[in-house]
């Protein structure tokens, strides 16, 4: 099996374990986190309504630096506007991504911003 083939199989089966456990509810929502090479991309979702209650993304804006301060960037910006529409405790959704870098630099600014996860 090619390399790159093998990934996307493994990100795919994390992914499923990962979806088949995280739910979001209106009490605590799901907040999913999507990165590719260029962007970043944060929803809080509540899947019971099939409703997005807020996002933040660095697609159209002319942000600067590194991918891990964008997503630091992104973080803070999805815990401010989560506080702005009440919530205060989510569920994270990494999408099957490992827990590292961008990711990592993400949480811990939703974390700084009071997120709750």
């Amino acid at each position: 099996m090619a390399d790159l083939a093998k990934k996307l199989l493994n990100k795919s089966l994390r992914k499923n374990r990962v979806r088949s456990k995280v739910t979001g509810t209106a009490e605590r929502p799901r907040l999913t986190v999507t990165i590719s090479n260029k962007h970043i991309s944060a929803q809080i979702i509540d899947d019971v309504a099939q409703h997005t209650l807020a996002a933040a993304t660095t697609v159209g804006t002319k942000q600067t630096g590194t991918m891990s301060e964008q997503a630091a960037i992104v973080g803070a910006d999805i815990a401010k506007k989560a506080k702005k529409a009440k919530i205060t405790a989510v569920v994270f959704d990494r999408n099957g991504r490992q827990y590292a870098g961008r990711l990592s630099a993400l949480a811990d600014a939703a974390r700084k911003e009071g997120l709750e996860f």
